[in-house]
């Protein structure tokens, strides 16, 4: 059905949908699209899969740097960058690698930032019921890059702070520094 519309699509703007060129982008088209939304067809108890744990562990839990890719649900444009996540747990921790899958999770739907982000800490903050989360969401928008303002070098920044990160200044800032320094793994 993706593909009947594209080809229209493609005929609306003056193309001849059956060119060589264009003959089978409807198909790659709807291919696509299905990748880029398959967040709609995964859940949050599939992603964190069980990966609670039990553990005497009360400091700051983080993963940062995050690629992810979404559609901008406004012009259906992909808007992309990093998200830094952490939390403080309160006597469960989570599996690692569950943070970039529950950030895939919710880039792979049309999104606006501002909801990701917001997603992201709500969904963590339900399932752990840490001391606190915070969430922020670095990206680049194509709908501002390429039509509308046309702004190359803008970036957008997005936060959500929960719990002690919210009420603690001390907690915010130490989040904020970690994940701004370029201190990495040196491999």
């Amino acid at each position: 059905m993706i593909a009947k519309l594209v080809e229209q699509l493609l005929k609306e703007l003056g193309e001849d949908a059956q060119r060589e060129g264009l003959a089978k982008t409807p198909e790659r088209v709807e291919k696509a699209l299905r990748y880029l939304t398959s967040g709609y067809q995964t859940n949050v108890a599939d992603v964190l899969n069980g990966a609670l744990f039990v553990e005497q562990y009360d400091e700051m839990v983080v993963v940062k740097d995050v690629d992810f890719f979404s559609l901008c649900e406004h012009h259906l444009l992909p808007f992309f960058g990093k998200a830094h996540v952490a939390y403080m747990p309160d006597k469960k921790i989570l599996g690692l690698s569950k943070i970039p899958r529950l950030v895939e999770m919710f880039s792979r739907r049309l999104q606006v930032q501002e909801r990701l982000t917001t997603q992201i800490a709500g969904t963590l903050n339900e399932a752990l019921q840490p001391k606190g989360v915070a969430v922020v969401v670095e990206a680049i928008h194509l709908c501002m890059l390429m039509r509308g303002v046309e702004k190359q070098n803008s970036k957008a920044v997005t936060s959500a702070m929960l719990g002690s990160f919210r009420s603690s200044p001390e907690t915010r800032a130490e989040f904020m520094e970690l994940i701004k320094s370029g201190r990495g793994l040196v491999i």
